[in-house]
């Protein structure tokens, strides 16, 4: 038997398809960054609603056979099987297996398989357990409801909508962070209901004809206390009476207390939900910028306007900058970007980040960049430093790219001492104050210009000035016209828009 067990376990483990499977089921489930993610969201959300709707439509119009079918059959079935795909993609069986008999090996003490199956099976029976599971389950068995009793269970698939709907979950979330006046609430709430709904029972039930027992009396309690008042019962002694207005007192106290916790407690996390909108938005781009702290270098940079134009988001740790972030307009949120649970939060799996280290301390310049790098390569680190010696920690840490900002401004110095006229026209093409600018041309691989020569593209036709490649990290100045182009080279030329528009039209397959 174990032998047997742990056969099928490596043999799953070996099997590249079986975990690419069950990693992108789980992937959909429970990844909200994934793409395909939303398209489950809105299809269960769909299945819901149509099935809540016909359930509620045949209480007095009678229903086509495939629409019983559809919700009998189809709905119910699907919800049936997203339950069962929880369950298996909530732990793995098999890993559990070779651990254990991995371990087992390496103390040299007999193989049980007894160990890792309790261990998974007791891990997924508390997943069953939580309430998210046990709303799924039942919201399975309105395919039942023939039994008008179990048609009762059409609302845990209301209740499913919990899962797939972001703003109950917040709002929830907010309510779950003050559980403890809430619950000392409720506890109050409870105590003043059955004291005195045990005091009108006992002062009324031979007096009152509406008091027969002493659910009539807590029923009268809980109606008085929310001061809703049916009026189907109502006290008739003095002593009666009294209790009454007691009990509306502490109850306009109480829903006065209830409104202000809530309020407090939306206030208190206001800006926490607008942070999560702002990323959860954000991570639907195929690219964006993520900004490490707002100084100087972040604001001129923004002020360009286009770099920015696909999206950014910036994490700044100081408060004060985060206000005047915000006075200024721009998406911010508080957060240091050095702590690695922060740049999680981002879809580095499935988008194009770039990341700017713009913080006026080279040291969390570098932690941040190792913190990117230990979270995807694929992120695109640009840092800036503070003095030639520190790049080469700066690429030792991994980053693409190093701005050495004082730099190329002593550089722009010297130049607009000694050579003013040069240093007019550079300034004039780097700002996009003249009409030409510098621009990248990017050689897809399939595109229409690999192969050719520099001389076959007749730059000057088009009032381009061309100034070099840039070809696998280097860069080469004014090559010769034989140059043959390659897939993925980096053209640089000097011109205006327009020329760069109509050289683009001309060629296919350029970037």
């Amino acid at each position: 038997m174990n032998d047997t067990i742990l056969s099928i376990a490596r043999f799953l483990h070996s099997s590249r398809r079986y975990r690419k499977t069950k990693s992108a089921i789980r992937d959909i489930l429970n990844n909200p960054n994934n793409e395909k993610k939303k398209y489950f969201d809105l299809t269960i959300i769909f299945l819901i609603v149509t099935s809540v709707f016909i359930l509620v439509y045949e209480v007095k119009h009678p229903v086509p056979v495939w629409l019983d079918y559809y919700d009998i059959y189809f709905v119910s079935v699907v919800f049936a099987i997203e339950y069962l795909l929880r369950l298996w993609v909530h732990n793995d069986l098999s890993e559990a297996v070779l651990s254990e008999y991995y371990d087992s090996k390496f103390l040299d003490k007999p193989f049980k398989i007894a160990r890792p199956l309790r261990k998974v099976l007791l891990e997924k029976f508390r997943y069953m357990l939580t309430p998210s599971a046990i709303i799924d389950l039942l919201a399975i068995f309105p395919a039942y409801r023939p039994i008008r009793v179990l048609r009762i269970f059409v609302l845990f698939r209301v209740l499913k909508l919990l899962r797939y709907a972001r703003s109950i979950n917040q709002f929830v979330e907010v309510l779950r962070n003050k559980q403890f006046e809430l619950y000392t609430l409720l506890f109050l709430l409870a105590f003043i209901v059955i004291t005195a709904g045990i005091a009108i029972y006992v002062l009324e039930e031979k007096v009152n004809p509406n008091i027969n027992s002493l659910f009539d009396a807590l029923y009268w309690s809980l109606v008085t206390i929310s001061t809703v008042g049916f009026g189907d019962i109502s006290p008739v002694t003095p002593e009666g009476r009294s209790i009454s207005m007691i009990i509306i007192i502490s109850g306009i106290a109480m829903i006065s207390f209830a409104t202000s916790v809530i309020v407090s407690a939306f206030s208190e996390r206001l800006n926490e939900v607008k942070e999560m909108r702002t990323i959860e938005r954000i991570n639907k781009s195929e690219s964006f910028l993520v900004i490490c702290g707002y100084g100087q270098m972040t604001k001129m940079f923004l002020r360009q306007g286009d770099p920015a134009k696909n999206g950014y988001i910036i994490l700044e740790k100081d408060r004060e900058r985060v206000e005047e972030a915000r006075k200024d307009g721009f998406d911010v949120i508080h957060e240091d970007a050095s702590r690695t649970e922060v740049l999680k939060r981002f879809n580095t799996e499935y988008a194009k980040i770039t990341l700017l280290c713009l913080t006026a301390s080279d040291v969390e310049n570098i932690y941040i960049t190792l913190t990117a790098k230990s979270i995807s390569k694929k992120i695109q680190v640009i840092a800036r430093a503070s003095h030639q010696n520190m790049v080469r920690k700066f690429e030792y840490a991994g980053a693409n790219h190093i701005l050495l900002p004082h730099e190329v401004v002593n550089n722009m110095i010297h130049i607009a001492i000694t050579q003013p006229t040069m240093y007019k026209a550079l300034h004039a093409v780097l700002t996009g104050k003249e009409s030409a600018q510098i621009y990248e041309i990017h050689m897809n691989a399939y595109g229409s210009l690999v192969e050719k020569t520099v001389e076959d593209l007749a730059f000057r036709e088009f009032k381009l000035l061309f100034l070099g490649i840039h070809r696998k990290g280097e860069f080469f100045f004014n090559p010769p016209k034989e140059t043959r182009l390659e897939a993925h080279d980096v053209l640089l030329v000097i011109g205006r828009k327009i020329s760069l528009d109509h050289f683009r039209e001309r060629n296919r397959g350029v970037g």
